[in-house]
């Protein structure tokens, strides 16, 4: 029977999207793996592949369109044996049964008992590929026993390749219902038209909300009104830090390496994360997540919003290593061309606005992160010197957010003294 092809959610934080580009066509067959679609999310256009293999009968929504709905059905896919005549008939059934996007994986029901349509231990039907159905019986399945994971739970190829004939129910280990959904609302407050009034007779340019600005004012508006934030901050004295760079940028230098403050400043924090473990969690909702590894979010600026890509395991790594790592994802970040794990996860985040000069700020948490570091210019500063003389030193001031509902004031400031102990101290964070 015909399928429907569904929208898909293709980064953690998509509620809707625009399908950018069709690359089948009526008629065309495909096979699972095939890049059907591209698809612009609030992130990247990213390609989307078919999960079966059959013929395109009908494309539902045409390309270019904006907001479609993730879920919303974009085409019909149908049988080899089928036609596009069928789907007129077929297709209402289809949709005259839809599941929840948390419950893709459950087998849709319907009554009739026919060899190429099993049924479960209740005498449900469980709908299946033609495809699907013949492996299935080329390696002796029980069909009742698989859970499918195409659209509406229907049983594909890939459910049944790996299978084997003993294969036991496994709805146990039914793929994990996607994240509840992330607040899509805008922010609130005067509609459209009530601004606009405010301005009639004022010369303005109207300027469209892409996806990925729609995203960053829910989330930065969800961030504000949710997380309880409040704000540690510290002078840290860079000399030593500067002086050992220029060292060892030197000595870099004939491997085109060149490390800039920014990737001693990740460091410091993947380390602090390791000293002062219990800061180093995510709130979950109704309990705390405390991670072992140091996982550690950079924010990246891009063309109308920002990306937080995630540098893994960020305490393991060497300098040159990170340094690397993160201008790879800074450009793929500008271009778009990050895939939803590269900036997904982390616990705690880094926003640096010093190289534009930027003192100090105080930066808005990205949640579930516990923390955040807001980091300035290292601004030359008269200071006193330890045998209490005035002198001149490289000063930078950082601004520490912190979830008080992760992290108390005392563990914040353990934290950020670790941080600070680290980048005054850079020689000990490579012993």
């Amino acid at each position: 029977m015909p399928t429907e092809i569904l929208m898909p959610a293709l980064s953690p934080t998509m509620e809707e999207g625009t399908l950018a580009k069709w690359l089948v066509k009526e008629g065309d067959s495909v096979k699972s793996g095939d890049i059907i679609a591209e698809i612009e999310t609030d992130k990247a256009t990213m390609e989307f592949e078919a999960v079966d293999e059959g013929v395109i009968g009908k494309i539902l929504i045409p390309e270019g369109t904006e907001g479609v709905k993730v879920n919303a059905a974009i085409a019909v896919l149908l049988d080899e044996d089928e036609s596009i005549g069928d789907m007129t008939s077929a297709a209402p059934k289809a949709e005259a049964t839809p599941a929840p996007v948390a419950a893709a994986s459950a087998p849709v029901a319907a009554s009739a008992p026919a060899p190429a349509a099993p049924k479960a231990a209740d005498g449900a039907r469980l709908f299946a590929t033609p495809l699907a159905r013949r492996i299935a019986a080329e390696k002796g399945l029980d069909l009742a026993a698989i859970t499918g994971s195409g659209p509406h739970g229907r049983i594909v190829k890939a459910d049944v390749t790996g299978a084997t004939a003993s294969a036991a129910p496994q709805a146990a280990a039914a793929a994990p219902a996607p994240a509840a959904k992330a607040a899509s609302a805008m922010p609130t407050g005067p509609d459209a038209a009530q601004v606009i009034r405010m301005y009639e007779g004022r010369d303005y340019e109207e300027v469209k909300l892409d996806g990925m600005r729609k995203t960053v004012a829910a989330r930065l508006t969800e961030a504000k009104q949710t997380i309880p934030h409040f704000y540690l901050r510290r002078d840290i004295r860079l000399d030593a830090l500067m002086s050992f760079r220029g060292q060892l940028n030197k000595q870099l230098e004939a491997r085109g390496v060149k490390l800039s403050v920014n990737d001693f400043v990740i460091k410091a924090c993947a380390l602090a994360l390791q000293q002062v473990p219990a800061a180093n969690a995510v709130w979950a909702g109704d309990r705390m997540l405390r991670l072992k590894p140091s996982d550690v979010a950079v924010a990246v600026a891009v063309d109308g919003g920002l990306f937080t890509p995630v540098l893994k395991d960020a305490d393991q790594k060497s300098l040159s290593a990170l340094s690397a790592e993160m201008k790879d994802l800074a450009g793929r970040a500008r271009d778009r061309k990050l895939a939803p794990h590269e900036y997904v996860g982390g616990t705690f985040a880094i926003s640096n606005l010093g190289m534009y000069g930027i003192d100090n700020f105080d930066a808005v948490i990205n949640p579930p992160h516990g923390a955040i570091l807001a980091v300035g210019a290292g601004v030359k500063k008269p200071v006193v010197g330890r045998d209490g003389e005035l002198t001149v030193a490289t000063v930078m001031s950082v601004t520490l957010s912190v979830d008080h509902r992760v992290i108390d004031g005392a563990l914040g400031a353990e934290l950020l003294q670790a941080i600070v102990d680290n980048l005054e101290n850079p020689m000990a964070m490579l012993a």
